[in-house]
């Protein structure tokens, strides 16, 4: 199993949207974490697979966030299974995975694959349309899903998701503060939403385990290479 521990910053790309060699390098080369490949509409077999060759000409790990079955690819470091744990419709919470199970069960790699369980809190993104997420919450209602994920379904992420707008920060920090050092840091916290410079990722780093950055990589390149998390040398 893959040690995401020290992890800070990673790069999200989407099968579904060009990026040029150029651009790619960058993004690998930058210092990120990790590459993470996925997307809610549009992900195919043929499309991820096609990006999995052009990241691998680079050593950074790479993890395949799992969206449907199409996009099921073999040779990643890693796979996520994400769980949106506040939609408000229940096929998307376990019946997507349990047709994939069916199919493939014998031959998935268990000891590769990891539950990530998310809150989407953007009510106009496509994942919380998709999934009829109830993205009307509280820090108390966020906290209660993050305290669901970490101490009854004992999942190894919670993923804060506002996915395409900058979120409240002072949400993610009280969740933070709360589920991540009053309870023992059993679980590592993401975020992941409209990040578009580095002083926002800079104040969101500080806010959870971990940023994801996506949809800057094909509004401005350059922007978000700058969000990359640096370690102060003493």
């Amino acid at each position: 199993m893959i040690d995401t521990s020290t992890w800070r910053h990673a790069f999200k790309l989407d099968p579904d949207k060009d990026i040029t060699d150029e651009h790619l390098e960058a993004l690998c080369e930058s210092g990120t974490d990790a590459i993470i490949v996925g997307g809610t509409l549009g992900v195919t077999f043929d499309h991820t697979i096609d990006l999995l060759s052009r990241i691998r000409r680079y050593a950074l790990p790479c993890i395949l966030e799992i969206s449907n079955r199409e996009a099921i690819v073999p040779g990643f470091d890693h796979y996520f299974i994400p769980v949106v744990l506040n939609a408000k419709n229940p096929k998307w919470l376990f019946e997507p995975h349990i047709e994939v199970i069916k199919e493939l069960g014998t031959i998935i790699p268990w000891h590769d694959i990891s539950t990530v369980g998310y809150c989407v809190l953007n009510r106009d993104s496509s994942v919380a349309k998709l999934t009829e997420s109830d993205t009307e919450l509280t820090v108390e209602d966020v906290l209660a899903y993050g305290r669901l994920a970490t101490h009854v379904l004992n999942l190894p992420y919670f993923y804060i998701e506002y996915s395409g707008v900058y979120g409240d920060i002072e949400l993610v920090k009280e969740v933070y503060g709360r589920l991540g050092k009053s309870e023992n840091g059993k679980i590592q916290m993401i975020y992941g939403g409209g990040i578009s410079d580095k002083r926002q990722a800079e104040a969101m780093n500080g806010a959870a385990d971990m940023i994801v950055v996506g949809n800057l990589i094909y509004e401005n390149i350059e922007a978000a290479l700058q969000t990359v998390v640096k370690e102060e040398v003493e």
